[in-house]
């Protein structure tokens, strides 16, 4: 296939339309374009037209802008998309049918039984492993409810850090108290943590599009409710640990806290 040749057309200074490079006035406002009709030049079988320095520029400067154009809708459709929260439900879902597929235990996946030690790597991987269905499903749906809002807000890469915040500190403060304050054998796994930092970080920025403007209110009931169910999940799970959920929530609340004060420094 032979090479193109550079793009033909020509942008009009005055309206920005594009003309041939065969004329030398704008047929839309009749704006002058050159004094005379360009030069061809005949390239193998190809006769295309002659570029000047001024041609050349205004060329690489439409396919620059072409093509910021063309990155700028492709951040806008990845916003568009609930990437976080997909990738959020789909590891832990993975990890289940992992572990029910292999030889492999919780503990073996990152779930948290006994003091961490070295291993700090089961801060991050506890919150995504999961010993029941039932548990995997009240997390799933609490994310599948606030998280697609939040990526609307603040974006896809700022909410997949809040879930791993949440959920990482969420385990790192389990394991802390249970050694300091209960038996020394803390047993944690599960995205209670992270659940409740997004319903936290949700409710703060509603509740702030709420006092500037009491038309943007929201069912509190409804989040009321979403709230208890997930702050008694422990009472039911064995692996769901009450101070994960407790500190994932205030890391989803200062989260929330510092993307309002963000908004309004933005204006």
């Amino acid at each position: 296939m032979a090479e193109a040749g550079p793009d033909l057309s020509v942008v009009c200074k005055s309206c920005g339309a594009e003309v041939s490079p065969y004329v030398t006035e704008c047929p839309y406002c009749g704006s002058r374009l050159r004094k005379r009709a360009p030069k061809l030049e005949r390239v193998g079988d190809e006769v295309r037209v002659q570029e000047d320095r001024s041609d050349r520029r205004r060329r690489k400067l439409a396919e620059r802008r072409r093509r910021a154009a063309l990155r700028s809708e492709r951040v806008e459709e990845l916003s568009a998309r609930p990437v976080a929260t997909i990738a959020a439900i789909a590891l832990p879902a993975l990890f289940v049918i992992l572990e029910r597929a292999s030889n492999l235990s919780l503990i073996d996946l990152g779930a948290i039984v006994g003091p961490v030690g070295e291993e700090w790597w089961r801060y991050l991987a506890a919150p995504f492993v999961f010993d029941d269905l039932g548990y995997l499903f009240t997390y799933g749906l609490a994310l599948a409810i606030f998280l697609p809002a939040l990526e609307r807000r603040i974006g896809v890469i700022p909410s997949a850090l809040l879930v791993i915040a949440a959920g990482a500190l969420g385990m790192l403060a389990a394991s802390g108290l249970d050694s300091a304050f209960g038996d020394g054998i803390p047993i944690a796994a599960g995205g209670n943590g992270v659940a409740l930092g997004v319903l936290a970080c949700w409710l703060v920025l509603r509740e702030a599009e709420r006092r500037a403007d009491p038309d943007e209110d929201f069912d509190r009931v409804a989040v009321a409710v979403a709230a208890a169910v997930l702050l008694l999940l422990p009472l039911v799970e064995d692996f769901a640990d009450p101070w994960a959920g407790l500190a994932g929530g205030l890391v989803g609340a200062a989260c929330g806290l510092a993307a309002t004060l963000g908004r309004r420094a933005h204006g």
